[in-house]
């Protein structure tokens, strides 16, 4: 495989990765959040089912064995309550936005294109958990960490 090639390929396992992440993240997200907000949390934790499905059929169809999801993921911090489930659901989109913009950057034509779009619904989703925005979602420098790419833990 070409440089490009293998940089798209991580980009994908590592936007893989964070899906597994949010899906186990929501499924704390849905046990804590609070009855008015549960259908928003089922619709993200679906969301993120179907991106985590489509990630898997795009690297099996590239040849690549896809990134197997964790046991568990350790949580950023405690969730006792539906405040702390909110804050937990802004969290995990804002992490999966900052992996799909090296996507973004790792790729091309439609990959691209469904990049762009993923990075779009999770930085919407964020804003509407958070109740904030900001002006470039999904870059790690926005957020003060090393690098979106990497694996996030839950």
């Amino acid at each position: 495989m070409s440089k490009v090639k293998d940089g798209e390929l991580r980009a994908l396992q590592a936007a893989l990765a964070a899906e597994h992440a949010a899906v186990y993240g929501y499924g704390v997200v849905g046990g804590r959040i609070q009855e008015g907000r549960r259908t928003e949390a089922r619709a993200a934790y679906d969301a993120h089912r179907a991106r985590r499905d489509a990630l898997v059929r795009a690297l099996r169809d590239l040849g690549a064995t896809p990134v197997a999801a964790s046991a568990g993921y350790a949580l950023p911090f405690a969730v006792p309550d539906s405040a702390a489930a909110v804050r937990l659901a802004a969290e995990l989109e804002e992490r999966v936005a900052g992996v799909y913009s090296d996507l973004v950057r790792a790729t091309g034509d439609a990959r691209r294109r469904e990049a762009a779009t993923a990075l779009r619904e999770a930085a919407v989703r964020a804003v509407r958990w958070r109740g904030e925005s900001v002006a470039f979602p999904g870059l790690a420098e926005r957020a003060g960490t090393a690098s979106a790419s990497a694996a996030p833990p839950v």
